[in-house]
């Protein structure tokens, strides 16, 4: 009697064996590179373990998306300006370093996930800047050929609010204000990690926000209107409250703008279309995936979010009033749960925002209405700026100096 067994794999599985089978064979070409290169360096007589094998590049940025792109710009057009070589690895296919036209910057996709780490693992090169934290604590390996690791914050909020140890094994890492280092450095004593260089250099994508949103002409026309931009997660305020929140704004009959996190796309696809299927005939209520929030911050009159960065991008680029919702951040897996005291952005968001509670949601227009901007969450405002946004306008030229002198200065002591 013959038995035939059938074997079924979801697609979903599929696609998840595909991935591990093209990320292992990925790591294995580096490897058998990596093996290589290993040889050359024993032969060389090189103790320090860096050789600039044929591969070697001076200045390397790594991208994991094209969201990124505002951050690395003014830093890539300042290679391209001074006609310096630098290497532009990218995670996005559609990656904007790709419409640019550079001479001088070359971009390359690299893949996704485990492709892209098992590429960056065995790189060799002189200087890495990157946006990813977590740096030799998850897949992102650094690699023996590297001589400088760099993380530039895509924020201009507390550093310390990345996953547990997201900044530990950076050789520096790049502040938009002077503010961020005393944090830094705390948790450097109480884990006995080595000291990072701390350099403030500015916010390059607020940089380029100001210049992009500076361009955007004032509407004839402009309806009162609400902009509701939370973070993700379920402590998102949107995720948290959803229609408890959206009923009664809809209700005023103001323009409604929801302008969900990037990662709810991915995260909370379930819930965003529930909601965008209750009020899709709700013709004041509009839903903003633009890959820039300058067009809706624009538009908006006032802001409703939660613990989300993109507050101070609101505030310092708009200088409007912002609500937020306490939704009780658990900061348990962030840096941030080992510092003495209470975050710089709750602070600050204490003084410049309006606390909303959910107890005032049904009566949220009179709310509304009567949290008219006042001299003091101005004067807050301006502080927050000059505090968290230093050398505005300079980053580009700052990020370079730090990247050209660094490489100069590890160059002269490998002589």
């Amino acid at each position: 009697m013959n038995t035939t067994f059938l074997l079924y794999i979801d697609p979903g599985t599929g696609s998840m064996l595909f991935s591990i089978l093209i990320g292992a064979a990925a790591t294995l070409f580096f490897l058998a590179k990596a093996a290589l290169l290993k040889l050359k360096v024993f032969f060389s007589g090189k103790k320090d373990g860096v050789v600039q094998d044929a591969s070697y590049k001076k200045y390397v940025i790594y991208s994991e998306g094209k969201q990124y792109f505002n951050t690395f710009k003014p830093v890539a057009d300042e290679f391209e300006k001074r006609q310096i070589e630098l290497n532009y690895y990218t995670s996005a296919k559609d990656d904007p370093v790709f419409e640019q036209n550079y001479q001088f910057v070359k971009p390359e996709f690299i893949g996704e996930g485990n492709s892209a780490f098992a590429r960056l693992n065995m790189l060799s090169a002189g200087f890495v800047l990157m946006t990813t934290p977590g740096l030799q604590v998850y897949q992102l390996k650094r690699s023996k050929n590297v001589k400088h690791y760099s993380h530039v914050l895509h924020m201009p909020n507390d550093a310390t609010t990345y996953r547990l140890f997201g900044l530990d094994f950076f050789d520096s890492v790049l502040l938009t204000g002077d503010y961020q280092k005393a944090d830094i450095q705390y948790l450097e004593n109480q884990r006995g990690i080595n000291k990072k260089e701390l350099v403030t250099v500015g916010c390059s994508y607020l940089d380029v926000l100001a210049s992009k949103i500076s361009g955007i002409e004032e509407e004839k026309d402009h309806p009162f209107t609400v902009l509701v931009s939370p973070s993700w997660g379920d402590v998102g305020v949107l995720k948290k409250y959803g229609e408890k929140l959206l009923d009664p704004l809809v209700k005023t009959g103001w323009r409604i703008i929801v302008r969900p996190h990037p990662q709810s796309k991915k995260s909370e696809a379930d819930m965003l279309e529930r909601l965008e299927n209750r009020y899709k005939d709700n013709k004041n209520l509009e839903w903003d995936y633009n890959r820039d929030n300058i067009f809706s911050m624009k538009k908006a009159d006032i802001m409703i979010s939660d613990f989300s960065g993109i507050i101070f991008d609101y505030t310092f680029l708009c200088d409007k009033p912002v609500m937020y919702v306490n939704t009780n951040m658990d900061l348990r897996p962030y840096d941030a749960y080992d510092l003495p005291h209470e975050l710089w952005q709750f602070e600050i968001l204490k003084k410049m925002g309006i606390k909303l509670d959910d107890s005032q949601f049904d009566n949220i227009e009179k709310v509304i209405k009567e949290a008219s901007d006042s001299p003091e969450l101005a004067q807050a405002r301006k502080e927050a700026k000059a505090t968290a946004w230093m050398e505005i306008g300079k980053s580009g030229q700052n990020i370079a100096d730090y990247m050209i002198s660094t490489v100069s200065k590890l160059e002269s002591k490998a002589k």
